[in-house]
């Protein structure tokens, strides 16, 4: 009787055990991750960020920003510190309303394309309607089907802002918009465009006709060179790309098309490169859902350690023979040549047009010359005269780095920045190339040099990791004199610092947040002193959804000294007695690290995917970001595959280490591009770590991947024979080389026309695993480049149910119908 009692006992106390085991088991919450879908969080998350439009160049500003309340416009005077609606809304809708003949309310006002005049009293700005008009004759002409001559007018408005008048304005006083194709010389005589992969230019009266009717059969056209064919063009061959249909591309042939030429000041010459790229091999990708017949891309795409046979050339231009002139300036064997121009600015621009100048002068101009390896860097001026003068040289051990100086002090000096003592500064040149002294100076990273001071030789800076005891990634704006002294913070505040300046360098919008703050924007001047708050983002109603701010952290490296930062996301339903799987999301770099910094709208492969009931983190790496040590950024050189793999076995440790709900057993790992082929390497290299991957169009074979891009992070060996010939040698390690390793579940997916990282990266990746006689599951996704486009979301519900089967035991992968798509979607049939 005393057995069978104890036996009745232990039978419950198994039973109670087993229940509550199971009340802490985690299944997969599809509902909360369907609520925060991008379609969703649109209506949930508005204007984050204060995008100032600097009015005529100056230093007023009119913005637009979004809340639940609707959308607003502002302008704001910082001089007098005064911000002002830019009209009274409620009578702009009224008085807008009654003239188009649509319902319009102070919530819900749509104006497009707003602009202020030179007179900066007006406005214009246009708004649709459903009200149907007859197509202009131009339209008209261009038309294939000449019985669809109706459209929806759109309205075009005058506004004034100190009379509070509004003038409708005849659609025929609309700006032409400027065709993409055109650049202007200094003068504006003149236009300048490419044709047929040759060079043309036609004066202003035949541009303006272009405007009205590009075909137009009246136009002048000069043709000037005669030799470009494809591959080895003036021009119009950037992105060439063939499809096999004769038709269309005879058809581009006989477009005109952009070319970018860097102009003297005084308009007599204009510099651009020329590359002979007829050898170099092709690579394709067939599009079968394109159209009515499958077509085949072709372009031209060399890969790491091929051979390339010929050199970038530097052409001048005298405009008075328009004869080029081709310029000596081979230092390395396949070289790179980067032709700066003058920055953005109202000076650059004559009348409405913008002209591109070359950073220089009227006699030379400014270009860098980098060697195949990136090891060497030379800052070039080159004379019209084709003298050449080497003004700074840089050289490293590692790939370098370079930003386009700033010439100061009336062009005689130029601030450089460098990596040379191990971080990003400033340094101060004369334009002979010499030294005069280093400006910055520290272990932080100077990122931009935004402004320059010619009254108070003040230099205005962007730079991260000065600040103690702060994240290291977040940006601050910085002021410092030309001599190094009086270093001083404009943005303060532990935050992300994002900001805009106008051009005269006087006002400064800064945009800050963190990950788990509100964002919010402030206006400060030059000196740091804050003149306004502007804006807080409306986030109600994303709280009111159920949202949580995600919780940055810091860790030890796999060398329990370096410092690495990541942020957890937890589900918004998270619960503390139950232990949850662990997912990280990773970019491996090295030119930047998937972690956010400042709050962002886009959750779909963190926050959402701990919705699903994970936890979901994103961590650097060594080896994974520029804006920290040049021993940080390169610490993966050599070793492109596994440089970053350790980092995040160890983040998963120290966390699970550092909190009783991560199941340290059940660990997942997700990336897109460099994180596909960083996820199916951790499965690989750490089988018995990580569990589980969902591996996005991942270059797994980084040896067929783009040269720039992988001979510039993993390294190229140059060697040069006693004849003083030069070849380039090409070895690394790929995922599929260890195929045979895989222990857990993995799922690869690619789009097959992606022409970033071309869909053989992941089938040979699949066929390795066949052929080492693994399971695994593949999608490949038809009709879609390097980001998945239009089936993202597909890819999305993809990953959820791949996770949830593998880490949760449950899910919805047997199911036919995404119901948390087919929900949200109105069937209109």
């Amino acid at each position: 009787m005393k057995n069978y009692i104890l036996g009745i006992l232990l039978t419950c106390c198994i039973s109670l055990l087993y229940a509550q085991e199971k009340n802490k088991q985690v299944k997969p919450n599809y509902q909360l991750a369907s609520k925060f879908s991008p379609s969703k969080l649109r209506t949930m998350i508005f204007s984050t960020e204060v995008r100032p439009n600097w009015i005529n160049y100056g230093d007023k500003f009119w913005y637009e920003y979004t809340t639940s309340s609707g959308k607003k416009w502002y302008l704001v005077d910082p001089k007098s510190r005064q911000k002002s609606e830019l009209f009274d809304h409620a009578e702009m809708a009224a008085k807008i309303t009654s003239i188009v003949r649509n319902p319009f309310d102070a919530q819900h006002l749509t104006l497009d394309n707003l602009r202020f005049l030179d007179d900066e009293s007006l406005i214009r700005f246009e708004v649709p309607s459903t009200k149907d008009t007859v197509k202009s004759k131009e339209e008209i002409k261009k038309l294939t089907n000449k019985k669809d001559t109706i459209k929806k007018k759109t309205f075009f408005f005058e506004y004034n802002i100190i009379s509070k008048d509004l003038k409708e304005l005849s659609d025929t006083t609309k700006e032409k918009a400027k065709p993409n194709w055109a650049t202007f010389n200094p003068d504006t005589s003149r236009v300048y465009y490419a044709k047929n992969y040759n060079l043309y230019w036609m004066d202003y009266a035949n541009y303006k006709k272009a405007i009205q009717d590009e075909k137009d059969s009246t136009i002048v056209e000069n043709q000037f060179t005669m030799d470009g064919i494809q591959y080895y063009a003036w021009g119009g061959d950037e992105y060439s790309v063939t499809s096999g249909d004769k038709k269309s591309e005879d058809e581009e042939l006989k477009k005109r098309k952009p070319v970018r030429l860097n102009w003297s000041p005084d308009g007599k010459y204009f510099v651009l490169t020329r590359k002979d790229n007829r050898n170099n091999p092709a690579l394709w990708v067939i599009n079968n859902v394109g159209g009515k017949r499958p077509t085949l891309e072709t372009y031209k795409y060399l890969m790491p350690g091929e051979t390339d046979s010929t050199e970038v050339e530097l052409h001048l231009f005298d405009t008075a023979s328009l004869k080029p002139k081709q310029i000596p300036v081979y230092g390395f064997k396949n070289q790179t040549l980067s032709l700066w121009s003058k920055d953005r600015k109202k000076e650059n621009l004559n009348g409405k047009h913008y002209i591109n100048y070359w950073l220089g002068n009227d006699k030379e101009f400014y270009i860098a010359r980098s060697s195949r390896d990136l090891k060497r860097i030379d800052l070039l001026a080159v004379g019209v005269d084709g003298s050449i003068r080497t003004l700074v040289e840089e050289r490293s051990n590692v790939y370098l780095d370079i930003q386009k100086p700033t010439f100061i002090n009336n062009g005689n000096q130029f601030i450089h920045w460098s990596q040379r003592d191990g971080w990003g500064h400033f340094y101060l040149y004369d334009t002979q190339g010499k030294l005069l002294g280093q400006i910055t100076k520290g272990e932080f990273h100077c990122q931009e040099l935004t402004s320059y001071s010619e009254s108070t030789g003040t230099l205005y800076f962007k730079a991260n990791g000065r600040e103690k005891n702060i994240d290291p990634y977040y940006s601050y704006y910085y002021a410092i004199n030309k001599n190094g002294s009086g270093i001083k913070l404009l943005t303060p505040g532990d935050y992300d610092h994002q900001v805009n300046v106008s051009e005269s360098g006087t006002f400064i919008i800064d945009n800050f947040s963190r990950v788990n703050t509100v964002p919010a924007s402030n206006l400060y001047n030059a000196t740091g002193q804050l003149i306004m708050k502007l804006e807080e983002a409306d986030l109600t109603q994303l709280f009111a959804a159920g949202y949580k701010f995600p919780e940055p952290f810091n860790v030890k490296a796999g060398d329990g000294i370096t410092d690495l930062y990541g942020v957890l996301y937890k589900p918004y339903d998270f619960d503390s007695t139950k232990t949850y799987p662990i997912i990280e999301y990773v970019y491996p770099g090295p030119q930047t690290e998937a972690v956010n910094k400042s709050f962002g709208r886009s959750m779909d492969r963190i926050d959402r995917l701990a919705q699903m009931g994970f936890i979901v983190v994103s961590v650097g790496n060594r080896g994974g970001h520029p804006a920290r040590s040049k021993w940080y950024h390169t610490y993966g050189y050599g070793n492109l595959r596994d440089y970053g793999l350790e980092d995040k076995k160890v983040v998963a440790e120290q966390l699970a280490a550092r909190h009783n709900f991560i199941d340290i057993d059940k660990v997942g790992i997700t990336g897109h591009s460099g994180g596909g082929f960083m996820s199916t390497a951790a499965m690989l290299v750490y089988p018995d770590f990580f569990k589980v991957a969902v591996s996005g169009a991942g270059n797994h074979e980084n040896n067929i991947y783009n040269r720039w891009w992988s001979e510039r992070h993993h390294g190229v060996q140059e060697s040069i024979t006693e004849k003083g010939d030069t070849t380039f040698n090409y070895q690394i390690q790929k995922n599929t080389d260890l195929a045979k390793n895989l222990k857990g579940k993995l799922l690869i997916v690619t789009g097959d026309i992606d022409n970033n990282v071309h869909p053989a990266n992941s089938i040979r990746m699949v066929e390795a695993l066949i052929k080492a006689n693994k399971r695994f599951d593949f999608v490949l996704l038809p009709g879609q480049r390097h980001a998945f486009g239009d089936m993202t979301e597909y890819f999305f519900w993809k990953m959820a149910d791949y996770f949830s089967e593998h880490l949760l035991g449950e899910s919805k992968q047997n199911e036919v119908d995404l119901m948390e798509v087919n929900r949200d979607r109105p069937f209109r049939n």
